[in-house]
């Protein structure tokens, strides 16, 4: 049975000496009418997942009861329920099996897909590769991507393909950070099928089963996927044939000495897993969020003006290194707030229930199936005021302390994003760059682009914006 729910969590409440009543085992959140199936439910996620689930929420409260046979599925958007879950609950979680499934189909066996065992060995033996002093050795590298992909750009344009431009500039970064590879036509055709088997993965989520590949409507997933698998074979391939003295320092020459030092726990399969989930992870993410950067930029020339203007105080006209990228706080907290406003994201992966768990004042039961609404939280008014607006004060030291749990960009708990410090590096290096070099303004009779959600939120319409020179630039010397 359904019972209502106070807007409130228990933990939010008044201190009391009682304790939180909880309501007994077999009693579920409220939630919209499922009829026979719930199917219909399903449905109406596919059409508008955020705003459906946002709807939702309005209506029931933070915790949602979803039945949609043969699952019960709870929507938690309440943020010290929702880190409760993730962190307090982590061992008694997996990933939803169907998700993993799509992702296994792309990327194999990686951290990302695994669970038990299995990923605290991975994710323990992967920790190094993303660790500050690794990360400090990938920037001279994405300097070097940034620079040359930013040379292509025109110094003025109406309506330049910022979102284009975008995607192509953080392929870029990845391969060189991979495969120390420049630019060439790798990037132009990865660029391609990471959007195609995204946007696949995405639609097969909403299906209780997948065709297989070889199906002939199938034929674009195919051949895509197809294509990236090529692109880190023939790199892994590479590599291995040269002496091990005569590696560059990246990401690939790092999963190789793990194959060469135990090549039962990493054979060479694992390391091409591993590529590609960095492929698909990393970089779709990374546009994803440089793309909505720059419309914030665009959009707030008074906050595009104070950014820029730090960037010029730290950097003195030189290129970034990472001794002064901390120095960059006002830009950081741009970046924050995009991400805030645009969460790499938006929903976590679904979590399934190994044991029974007591979350705030529901008893759930073994195979309870969990989401958690990450931009519904960041888009939340009592804990960000003015949720829509864009506010990188939010952000500052000094600043209003945001609840825990409310802002979660990177996820939380053990399986947080194990990529983070590296991404976070990434886009500062990007937006930086860019800063240095040009202006960003919003093409006359354009009107705020519409984000909609492929795995990561993109506009629904590729983004242009005007692009001028930045204003009194100075030269840069690398």
């Amino acid at each position: 049975m359904n019972t209502p729910s106070t807007p409130q969590c228990p933990f939010h409440a008044q201190p009391s000496s009682a304790p939180p009543v909880c309501h007994p085992p077999g009693v579920w959140p409220p939630g919209p009418p499922a009829g026979l199936t719930g199917w219909g439910l399903l449905r109406r996620m596919s059409n508008d997942l955020l705003g459906t689930l946002g709807a939702w929420q309005q209506r029931f409260g933070d915790v949602v009861h979803l039945r949609i046979w043969p699952e019960h599925q709870i929507v938690v958007a309440d943020p010290q329920l929702a880190r409760d879950l993730l962190v307090t609950h982590h061992e008694a979680l997996i990933r939803w099996e169907r998700g993993m499934r799509v992702f296994s189909g792309l990327q194999g066996q990686s951290v990302f897909v695994s669970e038990g065992e299995a990923w605290r060995g991975k994710r323990h033996a992967l920790l190094p590769n993303f660790s500050r002093k690794t990360v400090e050795s990938f920037v001279p590298s994405m300097v070097a991507a940034v620079e040359q992909a930013l040379a292509r750009w025109p110094q003025t344009d109406r309506r330049w393909p910022i979102e284009s431009a975008l995607t192509s500039v953080t392929m870029d970064v990845i391969l060189r950070m991979m495969f120390s590879t420049a630019p060439g036509d790798d990037a132009r055709t990865a660029e391609q099928a990471v959007h195609t088997v995204m946007v696949a993965a995405n639609a097969e989520f909403y299906w209780p089963a997948s065709a297989p590949d070889w199906a002939p409507w199938k034929r674009a997933k195919r051949m895509a996927l197809a294509t990236l698998k090529d692109i880190v074979s023939r790199h892994l391939q590479d590599r291995v044939r040269k002496p091990r003295d005569a590696w560059p320092e990246d990401l690939l020459s790092s999963l190789l000495r793990m194959h060469f030092d135990d090549p039962a726990a990493w054979p060479l399969q694992a390391v091409h897993d591993e590529c590609m989930t960095t492929f698909l992870a990393g970089h779709e993410t990374a546009a994803a969020a440089l793309t909505w950067w720059a419309w914030c930029m665009a959009d707030s020339p008074k906050v595009q003006t104070a950014a820029r203007e730090e960037v010029r105080k730290v950097f003195a006209g030189r290129a970034p290194t990472m001794d002064v990228l901390p120095s960059l706080r006002y830009l950081t907290q741009t970046l924050q707030e995009t991400l805030r406003l645009y969460p790499g994201a938006p929903v976590l992966n679904s979590r399934r229930l190994l044991k029974p768990i007591t979350l705030g004042a529901w008893q759930f039961p073994a195979r309870t199936m969990f989401m958690v609404p990450v931009q519904l939280m960041h888009h939340d008014s009592r804990w960000f005021p003015e949720p829509k607006a864009f506010r990188p004060e939010r952000f500052a030291s000094g600043a209003p302390e945001i609840p825990r749990g409310a802002y979660l960009p990177f996820g939380a708990g053990p399986r947080v994003c194990l990529g983070q410090h590296l991404a976070m590096t990434e886009l500062t290096v990007v937006a930086a760059m860019l800063l240095q070099r040009f202006q960003l303004s919003v093409p006359d009779g354009m009107t705020a682009p519409q984000p909609v959600f492929h795995v990561s939120l993109r506009p629904s319409r590729p983004l242009s914006l005007q692009l001028a020179p930045a204003p009194q630039a100075a030269a840069i010397s690398t």
